[in-house]
């Protein structure tokens, strides 16, 4: 998750292996994997990394807005550098002039020889904002990609809903996707998870009626964090759901 907002990545190119070829002095790129909001939910991994990496880099809405930096502010060391990644969060604008300028930025700091840990939301390298920051980087210095829990399995957690049994296919699907594909891939998918739903929620809501899935969904917004709401659907105001908020399927499957 992160999850990042509707445009991000839009126009770029799918993520391929990578085989660093980095100078020996160089530092070591991080990405990691903060989770869902949830401080405690933070890997021993990611905590360790966190508190002694001498950069952190992490993505900022435009109006000074952080969401990964708030997850781990209690953790980050004040003789750390910090770079912070305006990304425009806009559908009328391209992210890649974005993830390029915050490339060059740490890559200087790798070639000084100084590691960076670039901050992602959930786990990143599903919808993980740092894949785009790993295919421009990768390449050029030691890498390695620390997982984090994702919103999706939070969610499953928060919500006390098993997601698949035995031979279940589990689908994860944006809700930006357009009404005939989500529709079709909904109707087909034993177990589904809808995210990014924002302005798309009422569209969602409209398909999951027509498939008579609104017996099944569950909906919760900001999973694990102090603001984490779970509501029934047919209560919400769609001009009130954020981003941050996805819809869960389970399966009908119940193993005796």
């Amino acid at each position: 998750m992160t999850e990042m907002i509707e445009n991000i990545g839009q126009g770029e190119s799918a993520p391929t292996p990578h085989a660093p070829r980095p100078t020996p002095a160089a530092g070591r790129l991080y990405g990691l994997g903060i989770g869902p909001g949830d401080p405690e939910l933070l890997t021993l991994k990611a905590h360790r990394i966190l508190t002694t990496v001498p950069v952190i880099a992490y993505p900022t809405m435009e109006s000074g807005k952080v969401l990964a930096r708030a997850i781990v502010a209690s953790f980050i060391q004040p003789t750390q550098i910090e770079i912070p990644m305006p990304l425009p969060f806009s559908v009328e604008r391209s992210s890649q002039p974005y993830y390029d300028k915050a490339s060059e930025t740490i890559a200087q700091h790798l070639i000084a020889g100084r590691d960076v840990a670039v901050l992602c939301e959930g786990e990143p390298m599903l919808y993980g904002s740092f894949m785009y920051i790993f295919n421009r980087l990768a390449g050029r210095f030691h890498t390695e990609v620390v997982p984090g829990i994702s919103s999706t399995f939070a969610s499953a957690a928060m919500l006390g809903a098993p997601l698949t049994y035995r031979n279940d296919v589990l689908s994860i699907m944006p809700a930006t996707l357009d009404e005939a594909t989500l529709r079709d891939r909904l109707a087909a998918a034993d177990a589904a998870i809808i995210i990014k739903l924002g302005r798309h929620f009422a569209k969602v809501r409209t398909i999951l009626a027509e498939l008579d899935l609104l017996s099944r969904a569950l909906y919760i917004e900001r999973a694990t964090m102090p603001n984490q709401q779970i509501r029934p659907i047919a209560t919400l105001d769609p001009a009130e759901v954020p981003y941050w908020a996805l819809i869960l399927i389970p399966s009908q499957t119940q193993p005796q």
